[in-house]
């Protein structure tokens, strides 16, 4: 399979989000791929409320079974997030349960005025009922559970998706 370049796709979700921000927005992503991505969004967009970076290991329903990541680094959102308009970024949408952690952790923070999701891509096999408002590229068929698809980040920083084959 192709994949498509994540820094393209990054910059299109950019252009996708700047069409319907509203004022005082903020960005919160999920470690560590939704982290990377929602930086370099961050910068693209110029937004003025600082960056926030969500570790959902204890939110998980799957913890249980899975047990703790191997390295939870704590939360930090940085701006109230009483009423605010707040986009959560991730990586690679899948079942929607790492969405759904993160949906429970924000909300212990606080009450935004609205909460949207984008992530960079959709590979299909939904879970839950959860659907990204900006999506930068869906795969048109869904990945067996054998697959995972991964974003990395290089050295220098460059963004890049990789197939992973269980």
């Amino acid at each position: 399979m192709q994949l498509p370049d994540a820094e393209t796709l990054c910059r299109q979700l950019a252009e996708q989000i700047h069409s319907n921000l509203q004022p005082n927005t903020a960005l919160i992503g999920i470690r560590t791929g939704g982290e990377w991505l929602a930086r370099r969004l961050h910068a693209l967009l110029g937004l003025r409320q600082p960056l926030g970076v969500i570790d959902v290991s204890f939110y998980r329903d799957d913890y249980g079974a899975r047990g703790l990541h191997a390295n939870p680094q704590r939360t930090k959102i940085p701006f109230p997030i009483e009423n605010t308009p707040v986009i959560l970024v991730d990586d690679v949408l899948y079942t929607g349960r790492t969405t759904r952690a993160a949906l429970n952790e924000i909300f212990d923070f606080g009450r935004p005025a609205c909460i949207e999701l984008a992530v960079l891509v959709d590979r299909g096999g939904r879970e839950l009922p959860i659907a990204a408002r900006y999506c930068a590229h869906t795969l048109p068929e869904p990945l067996p559970a054998s697959q995972s698809l991964r974003l990395e980040q290089t050295e220098n920083g460059n963004l890049t998706l990789r197939l992973i084959h269980a």
